[in-house]
């Protein structure tokens, strides 16, 4: 396990990105601008996107077209989408996830979330695991591989939306040093949206970990596959004393435009993760040890 101690606090924004209609793409560009300054005057480090974010583009031209062929031509507007979050993070000198976009790769599509460095840099994290809709409707790949991001104001990976229900990719961005999972996501109703959120929670309990979760809001009736969306954005904690009473730090009040800011310390998780009431990610190490003979009892 690699310790990496980054003492910078961290001032975050996550958005509850509200999906509402655009008649050109600079609509579209003067929303997520307007979201990415409003997160700088704030002094924040960090603007969280959520996952598929760029949705609105969808209703230019056939709001009709087949699921499959609306995926990819919203995959046309990726480098567009990529230019536009690299000059703004130059801008504001911010880190910025990108939220997700798809991403066409000769017949294939991939769900990919950029993230970018205040310096303009950048690199991206695949989604790895693909929802029932987006492997049958949307006809989207999944990655494989995970991306550890090592920022100055710490250590950071990135689990999208689905990922975030697989206890085994985030425990192994923590065993690499990860103290901060981002994890931007599109759920349709309630149901989808506490699925990502209570495993959210549960990953930051038993990693010790920060999560910062971002999510879509709004509708566009107009468009097959994303006429309703379900969302709140929070950022999460562990929970023990050192932290928020609820394990959660800050969040949105759910279905509403909203910027969620909170202010994160690094050095409180280290603290924990050696003198918490409990501690998971080093016990964690001896659990496949412990249950490596699994019996079977007939009573």
């Amino acid at each position: 396990m690699r310790w990496f101690v980054a003492m910078k606090r961290l001032r975050v924004a996550t958005l509850q990105y509200f999906i509402r209609p655009v008649r050109s793409y600079e609509e579209f560009a003067d929303q997520v601008s307007s979201l990415v300054a409003t997160a700088h005057d704030y002094k924040c480090h960090l603007v969280v996107f959520p996952e598929y974010f760029s949705v609105q583009l969808l209703t230019l031209g056939d709001i009709k077209r087949p699921m499959d062929i609306q995926i990819r031509d919203l995959a046309k507007q990726a480098e567009r989408n990529i230019d536009l979050l690299k000059r703004l993070a130059i801008q504001h000198k911010m880190y910025i996830l990108g939220g997700t976009m798809p991403i066409g790769e000769g017949d294939d599509v991939y769900n990919e979330a950029f993230f970018f460095g205040p310096t303009g840099t950048y690199a991206s994290q695949g989604k790895l695991h693909m929802t029932q809709f987006e492997k049958r409707e949307w006809l989207v790949k999944p990655r494989s591989g995970l991306e550890i991001f090592d920022t100055e104001h710490g250590t950071m990976a990135v689990a999208i939306c689905y990922d975030v229900e697989f206890p085994e990719m985030i425990r192994a961005a923590a065993r690499e040093g990860a103290e901060y999972i981002l994890v931007p996501s599109c759920t349709d109703d309630r149901q989808g949206f506490l699925r990502v959120r209570y495993c959210a929670h549960a990953r930051a309990i038993e990693n010790q970990i920060y999560v910062i979760h971002s999510s879509t809001v709004g509708s566009l009736p107009m468009v097959p596959a994303v006429s309703l969306n379900y969302g709140q954005a929070s950022i999460l904690t562990p929970n023990d004393f050192a932290f928020a009473r609820d394990g959660i730090l800050a969040e949105g009040i759910p279905n509403q435009e909203m910027m969620v800011i909170g202010e994160l310390n690094p050095s409180l998780l280290y603290e924990h993760r050696t003198t918490g009431t409990v501690l998971p990610l080093e016990d964690s190490q001896n659990t496949m040890a412990q249950i490596a003979r699994i019996g079977r009892i007939t009573l």
